[in-house]
């Protein structure tokens, strides 16, 4: 983030500057009381477990160049920097983020949401528009009330685009977060049943997404995959143009899939403006296709040229636990274990059929989560699915996972383990070398676990 004045801030937050000179500056901005540096701006956020006003000692002693505070810290006076107090540091967040983004007028902002595939997304976009500037984009799981105004903020002079993911759980927080980063264009990945718990149906989450592309305004247009079941919906709800992309038809389309023996897709990229490039995906899964072809069309919008952007695609690098291919103890493992709903576990339980191997096919899978009164029935469904595809093992972990193994009919292996550690040391035992292990679970399920335990 470029230096903001103190008075600047206090103007932005509707603040009360109690502390420090109008004219000083401050930079980075921050929410955690451990990385803060010298002259950052540190804004102490009151949630529901933890207040960060307790850590306001920490930060003095860090060297932070201002305090935005709903409280005053104790010894005031001691605190040589900054304090600006507000009614609510999350919403003066928040200001803060939208005024800093409405000076940034030349920065391009696309924001991605979608019931999966938004964070292998906007990895894919990152480094396609890449190739036309610096990109400011989410990091890690900062895609939420607090994440995406940090990112805003940590944005740089210099840079042309802005990759912005945007999360949500209950109804209204997308729309919150389009207003924030007031958007040039959407990307909506998929409409699915993810945090179905909190909203109910499938046409609730569908408006709740539909609200990121309803914030572009006319001029600005939103990529989504024609053949989902809300894209009619989305497009009678916008006043940007509509750009569709899917396998074999759409504004931007993938031709002649073709894939390897591991599962990676080549295809042929076609627009009509622009002449066909042959596109190799470094990652498995035809599912990732739709998420190329997404990022290819804002890049492709922006003018990138189509060989650059094919590039880009063969080369890039998927952020941590998205069908990460590692090899653990001489056993390959597929690690998915970032995130889980049923539509992404049924496409990465394709992906491992897809794989030709010596060995078999081992699936570890945790619970979904926020799946409310259709839990029971997703993870029956995930069982019978297991079971369709010709999975050999299946091993899943917790009581909550239990119910996957009661459909998963005819495997060679189907059981079920109270812990990570317990999984682990069964799969020790079972697993050799010609093996392809997919793991994958909801966020707190964290199945990561199963994989460092192995090791």
């Amino acid at each position: 983030m470029r230096s903001l004045s103190l008075f600047q801030i206090s103007e932005w937050v509707d603040g009360a500057l109690i502390q420090g000179v109008p004219a000083g500056l401050v930079g980075r901005v921050e929410t955690d009381s451990r990385r803060v540096g010298a002259g950052d701006l540190f804004v102490a956020i009151k949630g529901e477990r933890l207040d960060a006003h307790k850590f306001l000692g920490d930060v003095a002693m860090a060297g932070a160049g201002a305090m935005l505070v709903s409280a005053l810290p104790p010894d005031t006076e001691r605190f040589g920097g900054g304090i600006i107090r507000v009614k609510d540091t999350l919403k003066a967040l928040q200001s803060l983020a939208y005024h800093h983004r409405r000076t940034s007028r030349d920065l391009f902002v696309t924001g991605v949401t979608g019931s999966n595939g938004k964070t292998s997304t906007k990895d894919f976009l990152t480094a396609v528009l890449a190739c036309g500037g610096s990109v400011n984009a989410t990091s890690g799981n900062f895609n939420n009330h607090i994440g995406l105004p940090l990112t805003i903020l940590a944005g740089n002079e210099g840079d042309r685009y802005g990759v912005w993911e945007m999360g949500m759980n209950h109804a209204g927080e997308i729309g919150v977060l389009a207003d924030i980063a007031c958007p040039d264009a959407a990307v909506i990945t998929h409409i699915g049943t993810a945090h179905i718990e909190h909203l109910g149906s499938r046409e609730a989450i569908a408006a709740e997404k539909a609200s990121l592309a309803e914030a572009v305004p006319p001029g600005g247009f939103c990529a989504m995959p024609l053949h989902d079941d809300f894209y009619g919906f989305v497009r009678d709800r916008i006043r940007c143009e509509m750009v569709s992309v899917g396998i074999g038809q759409g504004d931007v389309r993938a031709e002649g899939l073709v894939s390897d023996r591991e599962g990676r897709v080549r295809f042929e990229l076609v627009s009509a403006d622009t002449p066909p490039v042959t596109v190799s995906l470094p990652v498995r899964g035809e599912h990732m296709v739709m998420n190329a072809l997404l990022a290819a069309a804002v890049g492709l919008r922006q003018g990138i040229d189509p060989v650059a952007i094919a590039e880009s695609l063969r080369s890039v690098r998927l952020t941590h636990g998205r069908l990460e291919e590692r090899v653990v103890g001489g056993i390959a493992f597929l690690d998915d274990s970032y995130n889980a709903n049923p539509d992404s576990m049924h496409a990465a339980l394709r992906t491992l059929r897809a794989a030709e191997i010596a060995g078999r096919r081992v699936a570890v899978l945790g619970f979904m989560g926020e799946l409310g009164v259709h839990e029971q029935t997703e993870h029956l469904r995930l069982g019978e699915r297991v079971a369709e595809q010709g999975i050999d093992v299946l091993v899943t972990v917790g009581e909550r996972a239990a119910c996957i193994n009661e459909r998963a009919s005819g495997l060679a292996e189907n059981r079920n383990f109270p812990t990570h550690e317990e999984a682990a040391a069964f799969l020790r035992e079972l697993l050799a070398a010609g093996d392809l292990v997919l793991v994958k679970g909801s966020r707190s399920a964290a199945m990561e676990r199963v994989i460092a335990a192995f090791a």
